[in-house]
Order: structure tokens, then C-alpha cells, then sequence
């Protein structure tokens, strides 16, 4: 075991925004966001599918599930903007001030943010905050079928631990959940391919990547 002499209990507090050069993240609120947000995203059950919230048929209910959202500590919930403005969710959850981990999670991306600079400069600054907070792990869990979502994890540098059999029932079906985590002696040469593959210069005229993130 490795002893940590000098370790103590975070005392964080989120930051209420989180700006780059191609995402911004705000609180969610439910006047600012939520009628954007309803609008970038389809309704059908395909893009909901893997969610523990959604799919949202009007914005009356949309705006329902974010009045309790808004105001939830854990998860903590933030808006995302893009090119396309507010499009996004994300958050950061199951927060462990006392070990140092927190998770980014319920990331709920339209099909318009999806696969752009924005999306990855996202989840990039939540990381970046988290480790720079404090935090020793970040933590990232998917439905173990949401080969999407396994794929992003890989891309972005987490490492897969493995996967958790039955770990939970969500829209009443069994979820068997992936596990990947980042952890603080990763992150300094992750965060160095993020900040090479973010910067303009890796983007042509039309936005299109010179050179993929590869971890």
C-alpha cells in the first residue's frame, strides 16, 4: 500500500462555468438553457436510450426533469455550448471529497454537438478542473452495450477496469456497467494530447482535424 501522509479532504466547491476556445459550460438553468437544449435534442427513445433521464416529448416535460435538475447537487448538472449553442449536458457526480474521485457523467450530447471540437473540449475541462481541484480519480461509467460511450472514454485517455455485471436496473432493464477511470499521475500527458489536439492549428478551414486524438 502506498501510504499518503499528507493527504486531506477536499474542500471543493463546483465552479459554476467552464470556458475554451470551443465549449462553454454553465449551471444549468432552467430559464437560460432548457429551451435550447429541448430544441437540439431528437425525442425519440433511440437517442435516450442509454440515459437514465429522457426522452423529453414536449418542452413542458423537458422543462420538469430540469426544474429538479437545476437545483440537484449530486449530480451537478451543466449545460454545454457549441457552435450550435446550448446543445449539451454533462455533469459531475458521485462527488467523494474524502477519497478524491468524482465521476463525469450524463452526458447527453445533440447529434449536432456529437464529434466536435466542442464535445471533446467539453469533458477536457471538466477533467481539467477535477485534477487541478484536487481530485486524484475521475471516473467515467457507461452501459457496458453503449459502444458509443466506450469508445469517447477510450479516445479521451480513460482506462478500462471492467465491467460490473447487473450493476443496476435503468428504464427497468438490466445494466451491466463498464468502468474506466483517469487517474492523477495519468493525467498530466493526456491533458498534454488534449491541448495539442484542441489547438486551432490541428483544424482546417471547414473544422475538419488534421490529426486524431489518439491515447
Amino acid at each position: 500500500m502506498t501510504e499518503l501522509p499528507d493527504w486531506t479532504p477536499l474542500d471543493w466547491t463546483a465552479p459554476d462555468a467552464l470556458e475554451g476556445r470551443f465549449a462553454r459550460l454553465e449551471r444549468l438553468s432552467v430559464d437560460l438553457h432548457v429551451e435550447a437544449l429541448h430544441a437540439a435534442n431528437p425525442i425519440d427513445v433511440a437517442h435516450w436510450k442509454y440515459m437514465p433521464y429522457g426522452p423529453f416529448p414536449d418542452p413542458g416535460v423537458y422543462r420538469l426533469w430540469a426544474e429538479g435538475a437545476a437545483v440537484s447537487s449530486d449530480p451537478l448538472y451543466y449545460a454545454v455550448c457549441g457552435a450550435a449553442g446550448w446543445s449539451g449536458l454533462a455533469s459531475y457526480m458521485r462527488v467523494d471529497r474524502p477519497n478524491g474521485v468524482i465521476e463525469i457523467g450524463n452526458i447527453a450530447f445533440s447529434p449536432g454537438l456529437q464529434r466536435t471540437p466542442a464535445s471533446t473540449e467539453a469533458v477536457h475541462l471538466m477533467l481539467d478542473h477535477a485534477f487541478t481541484a484536487g481530485f486524484r480519480r475521475v471516473e467515467w461509467k457507461c452501459n457496458a452495450e453503449n459502444a458509443p460511450s466506450r469508445r469517447a472514454a477510450e479516445r479521451l485517455g480513460f482506462t478500462y477496469e471492467g465491467t460490473f455485471r447487473q450493476h443496476m436496473i435503468v428504464k427497468g432493464q438490466n445494466r451491466d456497467t463498464a468502468w474506466f477511470a483517469i487517474i492523477d499521475s495519468d493525467w498530466p500527458a493526456i491533458r498534454a494530447r488534449h491541448v495539442a489536439w484542441l489547438d486551432p492549428s490541428n483544424f482546417d478551414a471547414t473544422g475538419k482535424q488534421l490529426t486524431p486524438l489518439r491515447l
